[in-house]
């Protein structure tokens, strides 16, 4: 009989912890992560095609920085 108990107990115990990380919430809550892709989720909706260019833009201007700092360099030295 105290070995059934203890059985029961041990397997209540093991029910009631997460089995992975995720679950225990560690690594993003997953009601997080879905209202990130929800459409009620409150905050700034931006269009994809602006988010792709504001992106393609930035690539461009760190690369232009880039190419000005070594020519410039080239000029100074």
């Amino acid at each position: 009989m105290r070995r059934k108990a203890a059985a029961d107990r041990a397997e209540k115990t093991a029910n009631l912890r997460p089995s992975s990380t995720r679950a225990a919430g560690a690594g993003g809550s997953s009601s997080t992560m879905l209202r990130l892709y929800t459409d009620e989720s409150p905050g700034l909706k931006v269009d994809p095609v602006v988010v792709m260019t504001l992106s393609v833009v930035f690539i461009f201007s760190v690369v232009a920085l880039h190419v000005i700092a070594k020519v410039m360099r080239r000029f100074s030295a």
